[in-house]
């Protein structure tokens, strides 16, 4: 199976650019620590992930933070503890054209990602990763969730560009690269995001 022999090639420096984005975006708010964030590879986990209820009531949700949370202790076997544990579900992407969707969870620090296991769609897989893993540190979402499309400005990469569109990066937290108030794309890599200042303040990066 693809996605199996994909995990099985995994190594760091997949995931190089998460490590690297989030350094250069910490010296663009002169935060003090050189390498904020460094990644560690686990063993792979064979034991699946309870399902999250979206559209679920509170107490759906709060029932399945606590199955996930239980899922995590069971499944993590690094021999050292971790900041956050970051889970990714890889799927083929000759058999899925779509994937839904990924979670980060600020109680317990941990993330479920899903992306697809193709190394020519890692860069986009760690765009995924790493705003999951912010919102372990407390950013919020920064885009409707109805259209997708990010909020105006702090949604935005370059809020102050004129003209407005199109912008040529995505803030990390508002998702897209917006092409015009109701167009816009994924970024195929960090290279295209950045940690807008709102989004610093919430992880502690401005006090």
């Amino acid at each position: 199976e693809k996605a199996s022999s994909y995990i099985a090639s995994l190594d760091q420096e997949v995931f190089k650019a998460l490590v690297n984005f989030m350094a250069s975006e910490g010296r663009s708010y002169q935060l003090g620590l050189r390498q904020p964030v460094d990644v560690y590879l686990a063993p792979e986990v064979t034991l699946l992930p309870p399902i999250a209820p979206f559209g679920g009531g509170v107490l759906e949700v709060m029932l399945w933070s606590l199955k996930m949370r239980w899922w995590a202790w069971r499944a993590d076997t690094y021999e050292d503890p971790a900041d956050i544990r970051i889970f990714v579900l890889y799927y083929d992407p000759s058999v899925y054209k779509e994937l839904g969707h990924s979670l980060g969870l600020k109680e317990g620090l941990l993330c479920l990602v899903k992306a697809f296991a193709d190394y020519s769609l890692a860069p986009r897989n760690n765009v995924i990763i790493a705003h999951e893993m912010l919102h372990t540190l407390g950013a919020l979402d920064k885009y409707d969730a109805r259209t997708e499309q990010p909020y105006f400005p702090d949604g935005y990469a370059e809020p102050d560009r004129k003209p407005l569109y199109p912008q040529n990066r995505a803030e990390i937290m508002g998702g897209l690269i917006p092409f015009s108030a109701e167009e816009g794309k994924m970024p195929i890599g960090l290279d295209y995001a950045v940690i807008g200042p709102v989004t610093a303040e919430e992880i502690g990066w401005i006090n």
